[in-house]
Protein backbone atom coordinates (compact mmCIF):
# COMPACT_ATOMS: atom_id res chain seq x y z
CA UNK A 1 0.00 0.00 0.00
CA UNK A 2 2.78 2.74 0.82
CA UNK A 3 5.09 3.74 -1.82
CA UNK A 4 7.94 2.63 -0.16
CA UNK A 5 8.33 5.27 2.44
CA UNK A 6 6.94 5.12 6.32
CA UNK A 7 3.63 5.94 6.82
CA UNK A 8 2.49 8.99 8.78
CA UNK A 9 -0.13 9.29 11.42
CA UNK A 10 -2.35 12.68 11.69
CA UNK A 11 -5.02 12.89 14.42
CA UNK A 12 -7.96 15.35 13.53
CA UNK A 13 -11.06 16.61 15.83
CA UNK A 14 -13.29 18.77 13.38
CA UNK A 15 -16.83 17.80 14.56
CA UNK A 16 -18.59 14.10 13.52
CA UNK A 17 -15.99 11.65 12.36
CA UNK A 18 -18.25 9.65 10.86
CA UNK A 19 -18.08 12.61 8.14
CA UNK A 20 -14.20 12.98 8.43
CA UNK A 21 -13.99 9.12 8.64
CA UNK A 22 -15.52 9.27 4.75
CA UNK A 23 -13.87 12.29 3.34
CA UNK A 24 -10.21 11.39 4.26
CA UNK A 25 -10.38 7.86 3.37
CA UNK A 26 -11.88 8.52 0.21
CA UNK A 27 -8.14 10.37 -0.46
CA UNK A 28 -5.56 8.65 -2.37
CA UNK A 29 -2.12 8.31 0.00
CA UNK A 30 -4.26 7.15 2.95
CA UNK A 31 -3.78 3.92 4.35
CA UNK A 32 -6.98 4.08 6.66
CA UNK A 33 -8.62 6.04 8.76
CA UNK A 34 -10.15 5.29 12.43
CA UNK A 35 -12.86 6.79 14.20
CA UNK A 36 -12.39 7.47 18.01
CA UNK A 37 -11.24 9.81 20.80
CA UNK A 38 -8.32 12.21 22.16
CA UNK A 39 -8.08 14.85 24.26
CA UNK A 40 -9.80 14.01 27.57
CA UNK A 41 -9.29 12.33 30.56
CA UNK A 42 -11.78 9.50 30.69
CA UNK A 43 -9.65 6.03 29.67
CA UNK A 44 -10.93 3.77 26.50
CA UNK A 45 -14.39 5.96 26.92
CA UNK A 46 -17.70 4.94 25.40
CA UNK A 47 -19.48 6.93 22.57
CA UNK A 48 -22.23 7.44 24.87
CA UNK A 49 -19.68 8.80 27.71
CA UNK A 50 -18.11 11.23 25.14
CA UNK A 51 -21.12 12.07 23.88
CA UNK A 52 -21.84 13.81 27.10
CA UNK A 53 -19.29 16.23 26.67
CA UNK A 54 -17.72 15.43 30.74
CA UNK A 55 -14.69 14.07 29.32
CA UNK A 56 -12.90 15.90 27.40
CA UNK A 57 -12.40 14.18 24.56
CA UNK A 58 -13.03 15.15 21.09
CA UNK A 59 -14.33 12.98 17.94
CA UNK A 60 -11.65 12.21 15.90
CA UNK A 61 -10.30 10.70 13.15
CA UNK A 62 -6.30 8.60 12.81
CA UNK A 63 -5.28 8.86 9.44
CA UNK A 64 -2.41 6.85 8.11
CA UNK A 65 -0.89 8.16 5.38
CA UNK A 66 1.88 7.69 2.70
CA UNK A 67 3.71 11.49 2.98
CA UNK A 68 5.14 10.50 -0.71
CA UNK A 69 1.37 10.73 -2.25
CA UNK A 70 -0.06 12.98 0.57
CA UNK A 71 1.76 15.29 2.58
CA UNK A 72 0.65 16.41 6.12
CA UNK A 73 0.38 19.76 4.75
CA UNK A 74 -2.02 18.54 1.81
CA UNK A 75 -4.32 16.64 4.56
CA UNK A 76 -4.45 20.31 7.04
CA UNK A 77 -5.51 22.09 3.60
CA UNK A 78 -8.36 19.56 3.12
CA UNK A 79 -9.42 19.44 6.92
CA UNK A 80 -9.44 23.34 6.96
CA UNK A 81 -11.84 22.83 4.07
CA UNK A 82 -14.12 20.68 5.28
CA UNK A 83 -15.12 22.22 8.79
CA UNK A 84 -15.47 25.70 10.13
CA UNK A 85 -12.37 25.98 12.58
CA UNK A 86 -13.68 29.37 13.55
CA UNK A 87 -16.89 28.19 15.66
CA UNK A 88 -16.28 26.46 19.61
CA UNK A 89 -17.55 23.34 20.41
CA UNK A 90 -20.00 23.34 17.36
CA UNK A 91 -19.81 22.30 13.75
CA UNK A 92 -23.27 22.57 12.34
CA UNK A 93 -26.02 20.97 14.19
CA UNK A 94 -23.10 19.16 16.49
CA UNK A 95 -22.32 21.25 19.88
CA UNK A 96 -20.39 20.20 22.73
CA UNK A 97 -16.48 20.32 23.66
CA UNK A 98 -16.47 16.44 21.46
CA UNK A 99 -16.55 18.27 18.50
CA UNK A 100 -14.07 20.82 18.78
CA UNK A 101 -11.98 21.54 16.13
CA UNK A 102 -8.03 20.56 16.91
CA UNK A 103 -5.15 18.70 15.66
CA UNK A 104 -3.31 16.72 17.70
CA UNK A 105 0.60 16.73 16.65
CA UNK A 106 2.33 13.36 16.45
CA UNK A 107 5.73 15.54 16.02
CA UNK A 108 6.99 18.64 16.06
CA UNK A 109 7.08 19.39 12.36
CA UNK A 110 3.46 18.66 12.76
CA UNK A 111 3.05 21.45 14.75
CA UNK A 112 4.95 23.59 13.30
CA UNK A 113 3.10 22.55 9.84
CA UNK A 114 -0.42 23.24 11.46
CA UNK A 115 0.74 26.73 13.39
CA UNK A 116 2.45 27.85 9.76
CA UNK A 117 -1.01 26.97 8.09
CA UNK A 118 -3.22 28.90 10.83
CA UNK A 119 -1.13 31.87 10.52
CA UNK A 120 -1.50 31.82 7.40
CA UNK A 121 -5.05 31.31 6.93
CA UNK A 122 -5.41 34.34 9.62
CA UNK A 123 -3.38 36.90 7.97
CA UNK A 124 -5.34 36.00 4.61
CA UNK A 125 -8.28 36.59 6.41
CA UNK A 126 -9.87 33.35 4.55
CA UNK A 127 -12.80 32.73 7.16
CA UNK A 128 -14.39 35.92 9.26
CA UNK A 129 -13.89 34.72 12.63
CA UNK A 130 -10.37 34.06 13.72
CA UNK A 131 -9.43 30.20 13.55
CA UNK A 132 -10.04 28.79 16.97
CA UNK A 133 -8.25 25.23 16.27
CA UNK A 134 -6.65 23.45 19.32
CA UNK A 135 -3.04 22.78 18.31
CA UNK A 136 -1.92 20.30 21.28
CA UNK A 137 0.18 17.55 21.26
CA UNK A 138 -0.77 14.02 20.24
CA UNK A 139 -0.84 11.84 24.17
CA UNK A 140 -2.81 8.83 23.39
CA UNK A 141 -5.85 7.35 21.11
CA UNK A 142 -9.01 5.65 21.78
CA UNK A 143 -10.96 3.84 18.99
CA UNK A 144 -14.73 4.13 18.64
CA UNK A 145 -16.88 1.13 19.02
CA UNK A 146 -16.78 -0.96 15.93
CA UNK A 147 -20.32 -0.24 14.59
CA UNK A 148 -18.71 3.32 13.81
CA UNK A 149 -16.34 2.02 11.09
CA UNK A 150 -17.43 3.36 7.76
CA UNK A 151 -20.79 4.26 9.35
CA UNK A 152 -21.51 6.61 6.04
CA UNK A 153 -20.84 4.11 3.86
CA UNK A 154 -22.99 1.34 5.32
CA UNK A 155 -25.51 4.00 6.62
CA UNK A 156 -25.96 6.48 3.42
CA UNK A 157 -29.65 6.49 3.88
CA UNK A 158 -29.61 7.75 7.80
CA UNK A 159 -31.22 10.98 8.30
CA UNK A 160 -28.04 12.29 9.92
CA UNK A 161 -25.65 10.76 6.77
CA UNK A 162 -28.43 11.80 4.51
CA UNK A 163 -28.97 15.49 5.58
CA UNK A 164 -25.07 16.50 6.85
CA UNK A 165 -22.52 14.34 5.49
CA UNK A 166 -24.17 13.88 1.70
CA UNK A 167 -23.79 17.16 0.64
CA UNK A 168 -20.67 17.36 2.45
CA UNK A 169 -19.20 14.90 0.59
CA UNK A 170 -20.47 15.81 -3.26
CA UNK A 171 -19.22 18.85 -2.52
CA UNK A 172 -16.06 17.59 -1.22
CA UNK A 173 -15.37 15.28 -4.41
CA UNK A 174 -16.49 18.39 -6.51
CA UNK A 175 -13.54 20.46 -5.27
CA UNK A 176 -10.93 17.54 -4.50
CA UNK A 177 -11.58 15.26 -7.37
CA UNK A 178 -7.75 15.14 -8.56
CA UNK A 179 -6.83 13.77 -4.93
CA UNK A 180 -9.97 11.16 -4.67
CA UNK A 181 -8.73 6.96 -5.19
CA UNK A 182 -9.35 5.83 -8.36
Amino acid sequence: MLSGGKAETATLAGGCFWCLEALFGSLRGVHSVQSGFAGGTTVNPSYEEVCTGLTGHAEVVQVVFDPEIICFHDLLEIFFNVHDPTSPNRQGPDVGTQYRSAIFCHTPEQRQTAEAMIAQLEAERFFDLPIVTEVVPFTVFYPAESYHKDYYELNPNQPYCRTVIGPKIAKFRRGYGEKLKG
